[in-house]
């Protein structure tokens, strides 16, 4: 399988982070996956957003809960954008997609969407909660999953086997050699994040890494003089 780059939240470093504007920058810019939030609105929808709250990426204010679809949509998520929905981002890119799951509650209603739209091959679910990649693997039996870390050690990749998921989505700060060639052994992918800069695109070569998820167009562009 080729290294692949993969879009953070769309291209966050140019554009508004999880807009379709944003995505559609990270597929123009030849990115191999696109990565999305995902969180519940009042009234059930799938909203593209990474925090609980609207407060640091739209003009408004308090948690995505308190609010329906509708009201998110009132609100200017940078640029102009409007915040939108996963179906949108389905429909907008072609790009192979990760779709993590930020609040475990949209677990079954991602699940949902992914039979409906018959997705399973085109989307992997990734998450930093365990019970959430549990719940989208028992209720869409074969469907691609990957355990995210921050705060980590080796037996993250237990933890990982023990959901089944594929591949592991971790901070690159804590990264070592050792843990990365325990989960190839164990038949893990591992991904590495967020790498914005060439020495930390090299340190992710030198590791064999799988893959990196970035902010900037310009490691997708780096990857060739680093293999």
């Amino acid at each position: 399988m080729s290294f692949l780059t993969i879009g953070h939240r769309g291209m966050m470093g140019v554009e508004p982070e999880n807009t379709l504007r944003s995505f559609a920058r990270a597929e123009r810019e030849g990115l191999d996956v696109i990565e999305l939030d995902l969180h519940l609105s009042k009234d059930g929808a799938l909203v593209v957003m990474h925090d609980a709250d609207v407060d640091r990426t739209t003009d408004g204010t308090g948690p995505i809960a308190d609010r329906t679809l509708a009201e998110l949509r009132e609100l200017d998520a940078g640029d102009g954008e409007r915040v939108p929905v996963f179906e949108e981002i389905v429909d907008a890119v072609r790009a192979p997609l990760q779709a993590e799951i930020k609040d475990a509650a949209a677990a079954r209603a991602l699940a949902d969407v992914l039979r409906a739209r018959d997705l399973t091959a085109r989307v992997e679910v990734i998450s930093f909660h365990d019970e959430a990649l549990a719940t989208v693997s028992r209720l869409l039996p074969g469907v691609r999953t990957a355990l995210v870390a921050e705060h980590y050690g080796i037996d993250v990749v237990d933890r990982a086997r023990a959901v089944g998921a594929s591949a592991l989505s971790l901070d690159i700060r804590r990264l070592t050699l050792e843990l990365v060639e325990r989960a190839h052994t164990a038949g893990l992918r591992v991904l590495g994040w967020t790498v914005n800069t060439h020495d930390q695109l090299r340190l992710s070569r030198g590791l064999g890494l799988d893959g990196v998820v970035t902010d900037f167009p310009e490691i997708r562009r780096a990857v060739r003089f680093t293999a």
